[in-house]
């Protein structure tokens, strides 16, 4: 095969014209294109009048060598790479040898599973949520009638957070392994549109992500895995000797101990009680950046005309996203973060008496805004001191939105014009806030650090110049925004994936600092999946 890349079009071709192009591309006849794939499809909007359509080609061709030798020095024509998987390993642990177990069923803990058992490796899977169906259940409660369950929301559950988002599936790792076409691929398979396969930026929406989460838990089971829910693990058990540190075991919140010396810690940004007992079990951590902020509605009709001009509205476009970041005078970066068009802003709180936000969308995404995360940088030395400070820093920020709100899980809110000018809202205007159970209109000035207030106040004015009309007076901040990633980083080996100092302890995903997102936490479940493997069966 022979992919072709940067091969461009106008956006409403007519469907002969591609084949035209590719049989120019290659200076080929007709007759010896035997068939072709589209393997990406992206877009240029920067002219709005002419937006261009860019595809990269997989293409059968005859005399496929006579052809490449031809086309040898251009950088846009080269064989076709091989993205498909293959095992690490195919042998099977000594005989003895406890099973794997993975604590987490989100997007990493998921597929560690799930390739751990296509290995046949029979990993057992603790979660402490429910399924994601009575999961779904407890969340909209949440939402509806202000009641929360510490163990079933936004945060924990089968799915993991990435279930109540946009199911963006792209990321700007490095992935020389293709380990994301795996994961694209067993989407599909768990029933995800195959336009996520080509498409530059696949997402799914949560209401699809719930039925996938369910097909790739039964494909677990069926071969060979177990799912526990409802189960927390509640302490670790670690050997020494000779100063070496050993996993070798888990005590579940029944009572119940399980032996295990392959402890995948899948646990998410959430699981604050887990990062504070590992870090009293002695496993090394430290403190990392991550970003502070509220969430931003405009009318999405807004941001698709600013995107994407008289073209607005085209099917192949769908709703317009946007990608924008200031540096401010006082030194701070504010940007967007898990920008969800027509979308909603949704109540992320996992612990009692707090509020957080998160940005959620489904797969057609019709509702009337848009919603992005606009946050501000921040690290270790705006929290100094103990490794798990930065839980801390984010608890004292929620609980200042709490109060803000009203003490009720309503979440404080202010129109953006009021904002900038440091003016309490008093009602709102043309954009309906999104947020259940309630936005309650205050100034949002005292919910977070006066640095980050200043670096936003000039950001959004500044913003206007990248998009024309985003600075809009009755645009509706809601607050607060603290979970865009984990505030620790639990550190390993390059190597072996096993943590610095706790041999047989697999740190994983975004809990532990090694993604953001539903696509790298799933890669990242890959090779942790594989390091796994490797250490079972040496």
């Amino acid at each position: 095969m022979i992919r072709i890349s940067e091969l461009k079009l106008p956006l409403n071709h007519p469907e002969p014209a591609l084949r035209e192009a590719i049989l120019a591309k290659l200076g080929i006849a007709d007759k010896d294109l035997i068939d072709f794939s589209v393997f990406k499809r992206s877009y240029d909007a920067r002219k709005k009048s002419a937006i261009v359509l860019i595809y990269q080609i997989d293409a059968e061709v005859r005399n496929e060598a006579a052809v490449l030798a031809r086309l040898a020095k251009d950088q846009y024509v080269g064989p076709s790479p091989d993205t498909s998987y293959r095992f690490v390993t195919t042998s099977k642990p000594a005989p003895g040898m406890p099973r794997p177990v993975v604590v987490g069923m989100g997007p990493c803990g998921m597929f560690v599973a799930l390739i751990l058992a296509q290995m046949g490796l029979n990993p057992l899977v603790l979660e402490r949520g429910k399924i994601v169906r009575e999961r779904t259940v407890d969340t909209f409660g949440f939402w509806r009638k202000r009641k929360l369950n510490t163990e079933s929301n936004v945060q924990f559950g089968e799915g993991g957070a990435g279930t109540f988002s946009d199911g963006k599936l792209y990321s700007q790792i490095k992935d020389p392994k293709h380990y994301g076409r795996k994961v694209l691929t067993e989407f599909v398979k768990a029933g995800a549109p195959e336009e996520i396969l080509y498409v530059s930026k696949p997402h799914i929406g949560t209401f699809r992500l719930v039925k996938m989460v369910e097909q790739i838990r039964a494909e677990i089971i069926e071969l060979g895995g177990e799912i526990r829910f409802e189960t927390r693990v509640d302490d670790i058990y670690v050997s020494e000797e000779n100063g070496v540190r050993q996993v070798q075991g888990v005590r579940l919140s029944n009572g119940e101990e399980i032996p295990t010396r392959h402890l995948v810690m899948a646990i998410g940004h959430s699981a604050r009680d887990t990062f504070e007992l590992l870090y009293e079990r002695g496993v090394y951590i430290e403190a990392k950046p991550f970003s502070i902020g509220f969430r931003v509605e405009h009318p999405q009709s807004l941001i698709d005309v600013c995107r994407f001009g008289p073209n607005a509205g085209n099917a192949l476009l769908g709703a317009a996203d946007y990608k924008i970041v200031h540096h401010a005078s006082n030194g701070r970066s504010v940007y967007s973060f898990c920008m969800c068009p027509g979308g909603t802003v949704v109540a992320a709180s996992s612990e009692e008496g707090r509020v957080v936000t998160n940005g959620m969308s489904q797969y057609s995404r019709a509702e009337r805004n848009a919603n992005s995360a606009i946050v501000v940088g921040i690290t270790p030395e705006d929290y100094p001191g103990h490794p798990l400070a930065g839980i801390a820093f984010q608890r004292e920020l929620e609980s200042r939105a709490y109060v803000l709100g009203g003490s009720n899980y309503d979440a404080p809110g202010q129109l953006m014009g009021d904002f900038v000018r440091g003016v309490a809202s008093k009602e709102f205007g043309s954009v309906v806030p999104s947020f259940k159970p309630a936005v309650h209109l205050t100034d949002l000035a005292p919910s977070l650090p006066d640095y980050a207030i200043l670096a936003m106040r000039e950001a959004f004015v500044a913003f206007d110049k990248q998009i024309k009309g985003y600075y809009k007076e009755d645009a509706v901040l809601t607050g607060v925004e603290t979970r865009t990633s984990s505030p620790i980083r639990i550190k390993r080996n390059d190597g072996d994936l096993q943590s610095l100092n706790t041999r047989g302890l697999f740190p994983a995903g975004e809990g532990a600092g090694y993604a953001g997102g539903i696509m790298s936490a799933a890669v990242d479940g890959i090779r942790v999946a594989e390091a796994v493997a490797l250490s079972l069966t040496a």
